[in-house]
């Protein structure tokens, strides 16, 4: 199910009374650059569109569809009972493969997000980097606030993480303050696909891997993911049951 970014972007940006000229300058992109995202002339980058999400405080799951609990900070979720592309009432359980959202942005990468019933926690993503895709046209690092957990199911894909590199093959992981500045590349001749979770949100109390517990504070934080269940049973010394 092919979804119109541009189309809510700009519906966001005029409900909180911004100009695009603002908006694009905000963002480090040109205003024309940007009218045309709006229009649908021309898909954004992914450090773009992180860049406009991060901007205009809205979440991802809102912005592709998530007609669940209401996540955004501009209210977009409005309906507990989501319709899907056939017309019939879907649930939080199943979501269907036919009405996944799919964003297709620029350089040969494309999201389609996963069901995320009415959690809050997370962005599923089956993420596709095309030959010789990239996360930024120009090549520059992005940094957004967020954790990103995944794992490449098929191709490969060149992973830059501050002064590091890493070629990530069928089966490799990976997780990550997306804080840290970084940059997904496809080198190869096949398309790289894989799975990512985008974990982390304005309103949470945690934004590192040590409000997740990596680094023992002493401070109680509020179980806001499966992390934090894992990391509570282990304080206790629960083990959790199969």
């Amino acid at each position: 199910m092919q979804f119109d970014v541009g189309a809510e972007l700009r519906r966001v940006r005029e409900s909180r009374k911004l100009s695009l000229r603002a908006v694009a300058t905000a963002v480090g992109v040109s205003a024309s650059l940007l009218s045309q995202v709006e229009t649908g002339k021309t898909q954004p980058s992914v450090s773009t569109l992180y860049a406009l999400v991060n901007y205009l405080g809205i979440s991802l799951d809102a912005l592709m569809g998530h007609n669940g609990v209401n996540t955004s900070p501009l209210g977009l979720s409005t309906s507990s009972a989501p319709t899907s592309s056939d017309g019939r009432q879907s649930d939080s359980v199943v979501q269907r493969r036919e009405d996944n959202p799919i964003i297709e942005m620029e350089n040969g990468v494309t999201w389609e997000r996963l069901a995320v019933g009415d959690s809050a926690v997370a962005d599923p993503l089956i993420v596709t980097y095309a030959p010789a895709g990239s996360s930024s046209v120009e090549g520059k690092m992005m940094r957004h606030a967020a954790l990103e957990y995944g794992v490449l199911l098929e191709g490969r894909l060149t992973l830059r993480i501050d002064f590091e590199t890493y070629e990530l093959t069928p089966g490799d992981s990976f997780c990550f303050d997306a804080q840290r500045p970084h940059l997904y590349i496809n080198e190869g001749d096949v398309p790289a696909r894989g799975i990512w979770f985008v974990i982390g949100r304005r309103e949470m109390a945690y934004q590192t891997l040590s409000d997740l517990g990596h680094d023992d504070t002493g401070e109680v934080r509020p179980i806001a993911s499966a992390v934090d269940v894992l990391q509570a049973m282990k304080s206790l010394k629960v083990e959790p049951r199969d």
